[in-house]
This record gives C-alpha cells, sequence and structure tokens, in this order.
C-alpha cells in the first residue's frame, strides 16, 4: 500500500488508502485550514520522531457516546467534594504544554511537538479547539484539549498533577457536551483510561458514516464558557450511568 506524500495543496486521499497501521499520508504543515479538512475527513496528525509529519485514519476508532457515559463510584465520591473549578478555555497552551510533558508508560517520549503545539493554538485561536481545565486555589492541576467540529468532539490528550483531575476534568467537559447535544467524541486509539468511562471500538466505516452525519450540525466556535462545576454535572450525567 502506497504512502501519500502531502503537497501545499489542501487535499488528502480516501481514507481508505490507508495502511494497516492507519498510515494515510505524509508531509505537509499544521495550518489551520489543513487541520481543518482533517478532522472534517475523519484524519488526525501524529507526529513520529525522525519521520516526516503522519497523518492517520486507523481502520478502527475508539469512540463515545457522551449520553452513554459510564461513571466509576469512586469518580462520583471525588467529584462530589473535589477541591478542583473546572473553566473552560482559559489556559488552551499551557494544558497543551502539560500533555506535553506528562511521561505515559507505554510512549518513548511524547507525540506532541512544540510544531502540534503551535498549530493547534492557532485552531484554538480560530475557535475551533477548546481545553477543559482543573484549578486547585488557582494553580492548573489538570486539564484536557480537543478539536471541536458540528457535533463530535475529538478528544486529542490529558494530564493531571493532582488526583483525579483530569478524569473530573474529562466528565465535566461530557456534561457540558450533552448539554450541547454534541453526539460524539473521537478517543482516536483505544486506551484503558477512556474504556472505564464507556468508549468502545468501531469500525473505519462506521466511523465515518457517524462523522459525516455530525457534519451537518452547526459548529459551536469561539471561546467555550463551563456553566457548571463537577457536583452539578454528575447530577447532570446522571446516577443510572455507574459501573
Amino acid at each position: 500500500m502506497p504512502i501519500y506524500a502531502i503537497t501545499d495543496e489542501l487535499i488528502f486521499p480516501p481514507q481508505d488508502r490507508a495502511d494497516k497501521s492507519g498510515i494515510l499520508a505524509i508531509g505537509g504543515d499544521l495550518r489551520v485550514e489543513r487541520l481543518l479538512l482533517a478532522y472534517q475527513n475523519g484524519i488526525f496528525p501524529w507526529p513520529h520522531e525522525g519521520y516526516p509529519l503522519m497523518w492517520f485514519c486507523p481502520p478502527k476508532r475508539f469512540v463515545l457516546d457522551p449520553k452513554q457515559i459510564r461513571l466509576g463510584r469512586t469518580l462520583q465520591k471525588a467529584m462530589r467534594k473535589t477541591p478542583y473549578e473546572i473553566r473552560f478555555d482559559t489556559r488552551f497552551t499551557e494544558v497543551m504544554r502539560g500533555c506535553q510533558s506528562t511521561l505515559r508508560p507505554d510512549q518513548d517520549g511524547t507525540w506532541i511537538t512544540d510544531e502540534i503545539v503551535a498549530g493547534y493554538t492557532r485552531l484554538h485561536e480560530q475557535g475551533f479547539a477548546h481545553t477543559a481545565e482543573a484549578f486547585e486555589n488557582g494553580e492548573l492541576v489538570g486539564g484536557v484539549y480537543g478539536v471541536s467540529l458540528g457535533s463530535i468532539f475529538c478528544g486529542e490528550s490529558m494530564f493531571a498533577k493532582r488526583p483525579n483531575a483530569s478524569k473530573i476534568a474529562f466528565a465535566t467537559l461530557v456534561a457540558h457536551l450533552i448539554e450541547w447535544r454534541f453526539d460524539l467524541i473521537d478517543c482516536q486509539n483505544e486506551s484503558e483510561h477512556l474504556a472505564s468511562f464507556g468508549a468502545h471500538t468501531i469500525s473505519r466505516k462506521s466511523f465515518l458514516s457517524l462523522l459525516r452525519k455530525c457534519m451537518t450540525s452547526p459548529t459551536r466556535c469561539g471561546n467555550w464558557i463551563c456553566t457548571m462545576q463537577p457536583h452539578e454535572a454528575l447530577r447532570f450525567i446522571g446516577s443510572k450511568r455507574t459501573i
């Protein structure tokens, strides 16, 4: 299977041309227009050290229906008593830097390069990339960032400097996504962390079909505002969605 080299032209090959590992194309840049085109078509960049910029559209996709999120009882208890204040879109680049510097047991280094930080910060400035942020006594202690188009939120990465900080930020974000009638969260690749919330694997064909439906909804562009704190988000999600 050939790997396509991207030129300056704003175009990607068909998604089913990706190889078995999901690599669809290499090269190109991270300008806002290219990133938006990628996400509109189920494609995302994933840099690998020593290689040109890689663009992926995996044969399997890990996704979560916001309305079907599951919360463990331990997390529910933490959300009721949490010292964290949740805010949206106030420290975007700092959240990305937090994700960039977090060591993960299944990764050698980080895929969040300085170029990725710059590209997604520009996307945030245009109103398409967002953060949910956890603060303790005014200090940023965790968060999650991603890209929003139509009724899909494409989660990219999260970090935590305090117990449950990223989980509580994510759950509060999901409560807002439910309120705003989002249909899907793209988690990209399988992880035990997101599986605990109820994320599951579907085929690329199924994902692209869902994505097309999501793209028919208007995009919630611009800075987002957090209107509920974790204990309120917990009530909004509902006590029946427990594990």
